[in-house]
């Protein structure tokens, strides 16, 4: 949605004041969910297992369920006749092009090094998920800090098509090559355009089609101004749902693997807070300094900090294994993401009096049924 479209006159005051208090509390639900799914994988045995058993050509089905749930409403809410807007606009989509696939891999690479030089097998798993771009829970993180729709839809397609056709190069580049150059150790890495293209698909592609098809099945039935008024919030609240019921899967998939491994996790942890802290301030001062207003800013900002933690997790169980260090950085990757991007949503939404504002005293419109805005 266009900066006109998205702000409107809003009352003086915190925040927190004008967020539904669903979007109030929302860091408190998802502390709620990662205690739940911790309690439920540590005290229901074999629960884990079941859940992961439950695939798909190594898909997970509960987590693919909760990320579709999650995607929809909001790529429901996309005014795809702006698309073309947004595609033009070269301030947003060349510093996004740098930011993902130029400066986000490198700084996870010497991140990597320098925070585990001594742990290989954990070092290759964060490398990795450098390289797999947003594509999923990063549309959540941008409506709720009322970021641009359209943008966002337009940055992940385009994070889609590059991870589709550059994935594999970048792994090869940055495990085999680079370390070579520089008399590092060297890893190789063998994953197929076919998985990543699948990723995708599925966390994407689905998303978007249902989401496109819903508002031009919508509008044509019964117009926009009931489609926006009336569907929209009836669905709305299903994004939060998606995204709690997300959480919780994956840490009743994962978290017996963190609790039992506390220490190695915190290890992994650290250069992941650093990198998602630098991403994303490093991306807004970025959308400030070549003069983007606050929701293209914040949707530069989150594209670039978030990254597609089910590719990484699938690339590094297919190539070194389950039970491998490669894979428990895949792991710890959004069990970090996830509270940290939360929290940065509050800090963008704080953020916005340092960006120039498109009408007077503007502010997010908040929903009432859960969303940041309609």
């Amino acid at each position: 949605m266009s900066a006109e479209a998205t702000t409107t006159a809003a009352p003086a005051g915190p925040v927190a004041r004008r967020l539904s208090f669903l979007d109030r509390f929302l860091a408190a639900w998802i502390l709620i969910a990662m205690t739940a799914g911790l309690g439920l994988g540590r005290l229901v045995p074999g629960l884990g297992d079941a859940l992961a058993k439950v695939t798909v050509t190594s898909v997970s089905l509960p987590i693919a369920l909760g990320l579709l749930v999650m995607m929809y409403p909001v790529l429901a809410k996309v005014r795809y006749d702006r698309l073309g807007t947004v595609t033009r606009d070269q301030r947003l989509l060349i510093p996004s092009l740098v930011l993902n696939w130029i400066v986000g891999p490198a700084l996870m690479f010497a991140l990597a090094w320098i925070f585990l030089p001594d742990l290989p097998e954990y070092r290759t798993g964060l490398i990795i998920v450098g390289l797999a771009r947003c594509i999923a829970m990063v549309i959540v993180w941008n409506d709720l800090a009322c970021g641009d729709r359209e943008a966002a839809a337009v940055l992940v397609a385009l994070n889609s098509v590059f991870q589709v056709l550059a994935f594999s190069l970048l792994g090869w580049f940055y495990l085999s090559v680079l370390p070579g150059w520089i008399g590092l150790e060297q890893t190789a890495l063998d994953v197929s355009i076919w998985e990543i293209a699948r990723s995708v698909l599925i966390f994407l592609g689905i998303p978007l089609l249902a989401g496109f098809l819903t508002r031009r099945l919508g509008e044509k039935a019964k117009g926009r101004t009931w489609y926006e008024t009336k569907l929209i919030p009836r669905i709305g609240p299903f994004a939060l749902y998606g995204l709690l019921f997300t959480i919780v899967v994956l840490f009743a998939l994962q978290g017996d693997a963190i609790t039992s491994q506390p220490l190695d996790a915190a290890r992994i942890a650290l250069p992941l807070l650093v990198y998602f802290a630098l991403m994303w301030a490093g991306s807004m001062a970025v959308g400030r300094a070549v003069g983007l207003d606050y929701p293209k800013a914040t949707t530069l900002a989150f594209t670039a900090a978030g990254n597609n933690f089910e590719l990484a997790i699938a690339v590094a169980i297919a190539t070194f294994g389950a039970t491998s260090g490669q894979a428990l950085a895949g792991v710890v990757g959004p069990l970090i993401e996830v509270p940290v991007l939360i929290g940065l949503v509050y800090v963008a939404l704080a953020a916005r009096r340092f960006f120039p504002q498109t009408t007077p005293a503007t502010g997010p419109v908040i929903s009432p049924e859960g969303s940041a805005r309609v």
